[in-house]
């Protein structure tokens, strides 16, 4: 194994080489024809801006990957950590153009028009040109906690560059707050603060999911404060609306008084979240915002990939009908999980693992999608973490320093691969709850107490 020495430097190395793609690549204002692999290729972005971005995302997804099982303290995590990000600050955002769009939506609300009712095309904003094209028709699909604290980071900016450091303030102090919940467990300080998904897109991308998942880690740590959990998740959806799945899960840290936890945690979540929404002045016309966030179509979401697999094959209109069976095997499966939860116990294990159900069966998927559950699942004692952290070091390196996804350069190939790897998963699936339902079922069977794996040292 690594020594800890040869981890923290190996990851530094990798993060000063993406500060290097971020200075010579980066989401930048105004916006730019995207940086692709065919670009690449042609040798229009020059030779030590991919160089630096390949090198540098393998450097840290390595040191991530090989690090994990030998993280010395807490304090030995949270400095290698901070010592990964620090380079990532003061140069341009890695990974998309998203927090130019956050800038707009906040100037939106600040000038009191409804981010919910139009894109930046239609309401405006003075740093339209910033935005990338394919969101500018969009309206805001974000809740109004978001919102408003993106039309304080403009109003306190003052400027564009402004209002992008405020953001990305916002978001390294989500980070911390994430930090602070796993503060117990240094493995997991590790894998969530130290992951390349974090550090790219939560601290160089101030993606809002650094919000939501801080709000939602507070949240479940309250647990001596029924109501004051209840808000913070509440102000969680009001951030994204996929927060909502783990409230259900927040109330079986209660067994002893379900009824209870359900009317103060549920109280609690809905006052905060009508609370924003009418101080806000948006009210509830945020909910139908929520639906433009299926334009994307990608591989990389399992419905859709098979969607696509099969209108390769000839079946028309096979994407929007998979997309639907997706969220209807989700909602299942939630159902499902939450059942388990009640009768086995473990709800922040089983809300992890709702929210990993919520990445894999929505109808889109983006890189930063994969820390919802990753914070959570972090938390939690398994004896091996590669399964964890195998999908989110696929995740990493799926945007180029710009943003574009790699996965648009392999439509085809990919909703293939996606197709099969989900029949086989679905298979194991089956066919280890057969496998469980025959054991179950021997006379001989070992009907002892449910034990939680334990993560190696």
């Amino acid at each position: 194994m690594p020594r800890p020495f040869l981890v923290r430097y190996t990851g530094l190395a990798g993060s000063l080489l993406l500060a290097v793609a971020a200075w010579l690549g980066g989401a930048s204002s105004p916006w730019e024809p995207t940086v692709t692999p065919r670009t690449i290729l042609a040798g229009q972005n020059g030779v030590v801006l991919p160089l630096a971005w390949l090198a540098g995302t393998g450097l840290l997804v390595a040191a991530w990957v090989l690090g994990r099982r030998r993280v010395p303290s807490v304090r030995w995590a949270f400095v290698t950590a901070a010592l990964w990000a620090v380079p990532l600050l003061p140069v341009l955002p890695l990974g998309s153009y998203d927090v130019y769009s956050y800038a707009c939506q906040g100037w939106q609300q600040s000038a009191g028009f409804d981010p919910y009712s139009g894109g930046v095309d239609l309401l405006g904003c003075p740093w339209a040109d910033a935005v990338a094209p394919t969101w500018r028709s969009s309206p805001a699909p974000y809740g109004p906690v978001f919102l408003v604290l993106a039309a304080v980071a403009v109003k306190l900016g003052g400027s564009l560059t402004g209002a992008v450091v405020l953001l990305r303030v916002i978001a390294v102090a989500g980070v911390a707050v994430i930090g602070w919940c796993l503060r117990g467990d240094k493995e997991a300080v590790f894998l969530v603060l130290a992951s390349p998904l974090v550090l790219v897109h939560l601290v160089s991308g101030a993606h809002n999911e650094a919000v939501m998942v801080a709000l939602i880690m507070a949240g479940l740590a309250m647990r001596r404060s029924m109501l004051m959990m209840g808000v913070l998740l509440g102000l969680a959806v009001g951030v994204k609306a996929t927060a909502i799945v783990v409230i259900p899960f927040a109330v079986l840290f209660f067994p002893g008084r379900f009824r209870r936890a359900v009317t103060m945690i549920g109280g609690g979540a809905t006052a905060a979240l009508v609370a924003v929404s009418l101080g806000s002045g948006l009210g509830l016309g945020w909910i139908a915002g929520l639906t433009g966030s299926g334009v994307s179509v990608q591989w990389t979401a399992p419905s859709t990939a098979i969607g696509m697999t099969l209108e390769m094959i000839g079946v028309p209109g096979a994407v929007a009908v998979t997309r639907v069976l997706g969220m209807a095997a989700l909602v299942v499966v939630l159902l499902l999980l939450w059942v388990r939860a009640l009768r086995k116990g473990d709800p922040l294990l089983h809300a992890g693992l709702a929210l990993a159900a919520t990445v894999l069966l929505a109808p889109v998927f983006h890189p930063w999608y994969a820390i919802w559950p990753l914070a959570l699942l972090a938390a939690t004692p398994w004896r091996d973490t590669l399964w964890l952290v195998a999908p989110c070091a696929v995740a990493g390196v799926l945007c180029l320093p710009d943003g574009y996804n790699l996965a648009l350069a392999t439509k085809a190939q990919g909703a293939v691969v996606m197709t099969a790897l989900a029949g086989y998963l679905a298979w194991k699936v089956l066919h280890e709850a057969k496998q469980t339902d025959r054991d179950r079922r021997r006379p001989d069977a070992d009907h002892g107490g449910d034990r939680r794996p334990r993560r190696e040292a």
